[in-house]
């Protein structure tokens, strides 16, 4: 099946999603924040820019895309019907950076949460931000 878009649309399109910044990250964000807990964003010293980086928890979130991420048995990973080979090959590529920077973050001592964008959908939003707060308190009685 043949792209519906030129080589230029497609690219243009492609080049507007945002790595930072994004609508779920601003809301676990805003979120952990008003609930008093301080942070620092895309720190480049730790592997993979973490999303949140909490320094005096050694704690980082990454707020993964389902796409991007490969979200397995998620309804908003889907893989693409054209370059599916090249598509399936970056996703793995992106999955095994993804186990590649949790290892190193945690050789150390840092840990790691990770959610989905699709565990911040509507139906699940406070679920998903009520269990992140939860962890982070437990993290913070313990430090």
């Amino acid at each position: 099946m043949a792209d519906v878009h030129d080589r230029e649309t497609r690219s243009y399109n492609m080049s507007q999603i945002k790595g930072k910044n994004t609508k779920p990250e601003i809301l676990v964000r805003k979120f952990l924040f008003a609930r008093g807990f301080r942070y620092k964003l895309h720190d480049k010293k730790l592997p993979g820019k973490p999303d949140l980086v909490f320094p005096k928890l050694k704690t980082v979130l990454f707020i993964h895309g389902c796409f991007w991420h490969g979200h397995e048995n998620c309804k908003y990973f889907i893989i693409p019907k054209t370059r599916t080979d090249w598509w399936l090959k970056k996703i793995r590529s992106n999955k095994q950076r993804d186990v590649d920077n949790y290892l190193k973050i945690s050789k150390e001592k840092w840990r790691v949460l990770t959610i989905f964008e699709c565990e911040l959908k509507s139906d699940k939003r406070q679920t998903t931000l009520n269990r992140i707060l939860k962890r982070l308190k437990r993290i913070h009685e313990a430090v």
